[in-house]
């Protein structure tokens, strides 16, 4: 190995075999070569074999790795505060050890920064075995991104090549009395004072691994004590990033992270006092922290949950949660073109929230809308030759439902549809014509609005689909609708002279389909080979 490697991996070990091998493996078999790779292993006072592993590649690679053993001190940071005491490379780079990297990726990175001039490198992770890793950063090579203007924010862990001058002249290391996202302080402030951060997304750098038993520090934390941790980190990034737009881009990522998951599904079931705890300090740091153009820039559902959690609205947080989740999102009201979810809180003067913080702002709701929507009737209606299918269609909206149609689209959705089971239609596409005559009613529990379309069948040969297509906050989203099991009418033949079977179908996926076809069709020609039939058997019947 060279007197100065090039580059040192960071490794904080803590019962992590057998993943721990595969690791290393990954370590030592970078295409960067040994004599540019300096690996220091801190071991945190493991109790299965990891220890011995480690000792085990420093034997087998003993100019390479480097190998400490000390008694466990609770997290990461400690061992990686160790490790970089002992770092000698140009460049420090930590990973998991639990997780691997390709082949290529030291190499690759190191390269990057010699040639940009980069102080942090940022290469694409990915999760495996259901590992869930923010994936909008890596949609592309970007030698000079920033940290307020992009996905950065989300993607703060610090399996990153770093400068190791950067580290060493503002003193960088990891806060030891954080047990869960003592990374961040660290990568953030080497974010704020680097004088270029790059991205590298045309290669797959780091293989972020959930182990089968889920033990990973990140999912053992309980609810306090990452608040603790999440205050702690948002204190000492303001102390970096003044108040104003950078600071809410950064902090985003907080509240819609961190602080969100605090209040989502397993809220409910804590106990009263840690409730009430989880939502002081929340409030603590949204009445610091949350503005109201950081509030706009999040999702209304996360939104709602932060501002009932600030208010110290505990009942009204744990209703909201608890109904989601049994029962989806609230509906919709819509009002002067606007679009406000009536979660728990809305208008409620004891609270006095602003519509605002109920209102959907820019953001995308066809799962919502997707969700609410179904089938509640369907009958055929026949009178003499006319006929038509009368269908009662449920949708989450009340108020001004006026842009609430249903229409009969020729076309499938498309896949991207599918998951949300709806989509929002991009401005300027053109819609299938209304399907016949329409009536709105609200429910009596004044929970949504349900559509009465009288729709003529017309003697063709068509496959249409039924759809709902809602107007909400300025966009138009298409909602096909589900027929939710309730039975369908029976197929009829219809018409005398060129009949015809109509049907009302569920298809594959459970959306209503009515589909019309001639029960026969005569084929071109039939007419005259008929006339010439009957002119041989009439000129052989004269003679």
């Amino acid at each position: 190995m060279t007197k100065t490697p090039d580059v040192t991996v960071v490794v904080a070990v803590y019962n992590t075999m057998p993943y721990l091998t595969e690791c290393l493996n990954s370590l030592v078999g970078q295409s960067i070569g040994l004599d540019r790779l300096e690996v220091v292993a801190v071991d945190d006072g493991s109790t299965d074999d990891s220890g011995a592993e480690l000792d085990r590649f420093a034997e087998r690679y003993p100019d390479t790795v480097k190998v400490v053993h000390q008694e466990n001190s609770g997290g990461p940071a400690a061992p990686s505060n160790r490790a970089l005491d002992l770092a000698t490379g140009r460049y420090v780079y930590f990973t998991g050890s639990d997780d691997y990297l390709g082949s290529q990726a030291l190499e690759r990175l190191v390269a990057c920064a010699d040639e940009n001039g980069s102080d942090v490198v940022v290469g694409k992770m990915v999760g495996t075995n259901g590992r869930y890793v923010h994936q909008a950063l890596y949609q592309k090579n970007d030698l000079d991104v920033s940290l307020y203007d992009s996905a950065l924010p989300f993607t703060l862990a610090n399996t990153k090549l770093f400068r190791r001058e950067l580290v060493e002249k503002h003193k960088l290391r990891f806060p030891e009395d954080l047990p869960v996202g003592s990374d961040q302080p660290f990568t953030i402030e080497a974010c704020v004072r680097a004088r270029r951060i790059s991205v590298l997304a045309d290669y797959t750098f780091y293989y972020a691994v959930k182990r089968g038993d889920a033990s990973n520090i990140t999912y053992r934390a309980n609810h306090l004590s990452r608040l603790r941790c999440t205050t702690q980190i948002m204190k000492h990034a303001a102390g970096l990033v003044g108040a104003g737009p950078q600071r809410d881009a950064l902090f985003k990522r907080h509240f819609t992270w961190e602080l969100a998951k605090l209040v989502q599904d397993d809220f409910p079931a804590l106990d009263p006092q840690t409730q009430r705890e989880v939502c002081a300090g929340v409030a603590s740091l949204a009445d610091e922290y949350f503005t109201d153009a950081l509030r706009d820039a999040m999702d209304v559902k996360r939104r709602v949950r932060i501002a009932l959690a600030q208010r110290g609205a505990v009942a009204e947080l744990v209703r909201a949660i608890s109904d989601e989740a049994a029962h989806g999102a609230p509906p919709l009201l819509i009002e002067d073109g606007r679009a406000y979810v009536r979660y728990p809180g809305f208008r409620d003067p004891a609270l006095g929230l602003p519509d605002r913080v109920f209102e959907v702002i820019g953001e995308s709701v066809p799962k919502q809308l997707a969700d609410g929507t179904g089938l509640v009737s369907a009958e055929w209606e026949q009178s003499g030759q006319e006929l038509a299918l009368v269908v009662a269609v449920r949708v989450p909206l009340v108020g001004d439902t006026d842009g609430a149609v249903i229409r009969l689209a020729p076309r499938a959705m498309p896949k991207s549809a599918d998951k949300p089971g709806a989509r929002r239609l991009p401005v300027g596409t053109e819609l299938p014509a209304p399907a016949g005559e329409l009536s709105r009613t609200v429910t009596p529990d004044g929970t949504a609005t349900v559509l009465t379309a009288r729709i003529p069948v017309r003697p063709e040969r068509a496959r249409l689909g039924v759809r709902a297509y809602l107007d909400v906050a300025g966009s138009t989203y298409e909602v096909p609708v589900k027929t939710l099991g309730l039975p369908l009418p029976l197929a009829r033949r219809w018409r005398e002279k060129v009949p015809y079977r109509v049907s009302a179908n569920a298809n594959t996926k459970g959306r209503l389909v009515i589909t019309t076809a001639p029960i026969w069709e005569p084929s071109p020609g039939a007419g005259r080979r008929l006339r010439r039939t009957l002119s041989r058997v009439k000129r052989k019947v004269t003679r």
